[in-house]
């Protein structure tokens, strides 16, 4: 039934803050949780899958970088996928696993951030963007259990407690906070153990940016669903900053200088920098 505005009675009621919710009663079957209902079996196999995030935090943010590649099964499906998004302007979401419903979840996840502050006037806290985020993963347990699961990567600046930090997620939409540096992926594994070589707490930006792309060239190394740096195409991964003063993605230019030094350095040294035994 409609208003005296034209628009229907429910756009106009008092409710939640949340929009997933509002979605959920006025157009439930525009959530991403809902595309796959009726479809048995396993169906992970039917849509490209997006692989490896890597975050890292430094004294003044938190650096996200993830790969280009998407695969489907053995092929590569993509190889300019990006996987890094701005899901507000103090916080980055990078997303692994079913790529068409991951893009899905961060737009919903965008417009559940700004909607929540025009209604209530005030943004959320990184705790509470977080948790929102972790309402969505559980809203997807459905598609999770039939082999299409999201499994995003969540970093901020915290602009109450003046830091960088990084949330993991599992399918169920457990939440983890992550103690300076994280990946999720495929090439997640080795990504870890590069960043245990490589990360110092000191870091700049820029080596910071440094050390997380490294990871992701040592992912892209054993693991065939990582790309790594494209230098025929000039394809390089995704890098962006959340910091007090904002969003900061990293140009083409930006990104190919720090690519260019990590790729003539490994031609002299194919494994990467050496960590110091003590």
């Amino acid at each position: 039934m409609s208003s005296g505005t034209g628009l229907p009675a429910a756009y106009l009621r008092a409710g939640s803050s949340s929009f997933t919710d509002f979605l959920g009663d006025i157009a439930p079957e525009l959530l991403p949780a809902r595309r796959a209902q009726g479809l048995s079996g396993s169906t992970g196999d039917l849509a490209p899958h997006g692989t490896t995030i890597v975050s890292a935090t430094f004294p003044g943010g938190v650096v996200m970088a993830g790969d280009r590649r998407a695969t489907m099964g053995n092929m590569i499906a993509q190889r300019d996928i990006e996987k890094v998004y701005a899901a507000d302007e103090y916080s980055l979401v990078g997303i692994a696993g079913t790529a068409g419903l991951a893009v899905e979840m961060v737009r919903l996840f965008r417009v559940e951030l700004e909607h929540y502050e025009k209604i209530e006037g005030a943004p959320l806290s990184l705790d509470g963007k977080a948790n929102r985020l972790a309402a969505m993963i559980r809203g997807n347990l459905g598609m999770a259990m039939q082999g299409l699961a999201v499994l995003p990567l969540f970093a901020g600046w915290d602009t109450s407690q003046q830091q960088g930090r990084i949330f993991s997620y599992d399918a169920t939409g457990g939440r983890y906070e992550e103690t300076a540096f994280h990946s999720v992926g495929s090439g997640s594994v080795y990504a870890r153990g590069s960043l245990k070589k490589l990360y110092r707490s000191g870091l700049d930006a820029l080596e910071c940016a440094t050390v997380v792309v490294q990871a992701l060239y040592d992912a892209a190394d054993d693991d065939s669903a990582t790309g790594g740096p494209d230098l025929q195409r000039r394809i390089f991964p995704v890098v962006m900053v959340a910091s007090a003063d904002g969003i900061d993605r990293f140009d083409e230019g930006r990104i190919g200088e720090v690519v260019d030094r990590i790729v003539a350095a490994r031609r002299e040294r194919p494994d990467g920098p050496a960590a110091p035994l003590i």
